[in-house]
């Protein structure tokens, strides 16, 4: 099938997409934005969060079929040009970047979550990231990176 999607604003167009292939699949592989990451394919660590219509998702759980006609957000689209989002320029002046793997995820649910709660409470900050694992740390320079965007 073609998919016809609307990605960072610029719309997009996949051939040869099997309408069982995760959207993640289809943002990485087929349209060359490899920010979202592939870990666990079950939507159990969050490194895949996207935003689909506004809403916040783990892409490896939504086939590229419902994609089709829809607005996708990725972690790229978060910049604007070469300037990052509040939230991508606190994780990196944070220190909360690590490997790498988890961010694009982290970076999208804290972003959804300063979205709605401008001045999160660290309980809020928490539940808002309980979707998203991370390896390389206890999560505080996470927690400190969504505290300084919240301020900036």
């Amino acid at each position: 099938m073609r998919l016809n999607v609307t990605v960072n604003g610029e719309a997009r167009q996949a051939d040869d997409v099997w309408e069982g292939e995760s959207l993640l699949y289809v943002l990485r592989e087929r349209l060359g934005l490899p920010g979202s990451k592939n870990a666990c394919e079950q939507g159990e660590c969050g490194s895949c969060t996207v935003y689909l219509d506004g809403t916040p998702v783990c892409s490896c759980l939504v086939a590229a079929g419902q994609a089709e006609g829809r607005e996708v957000h990725t972690v790229e689209g978060l910049a604007e040009g070469d300037t990052l989002d509040r939230v991508q320029r606190s994780f990196v002046d944070a220190g909360a970047v690590q490997c790498g793997f988890c961010t694009p995820g982290l970076v999208v649910a804290a972003h959804d979550l300063l979205n709605r709660v401008p001045n999160p409470t660290d309980p809020e900050i928490r539940e808002a990231l309980a979707g998203n694992l991370c390896r390389c740390t206890g999560y505080e320079k996470i927690l400190d990176a969504v505290r300084l965007a919240a301020t900036r």
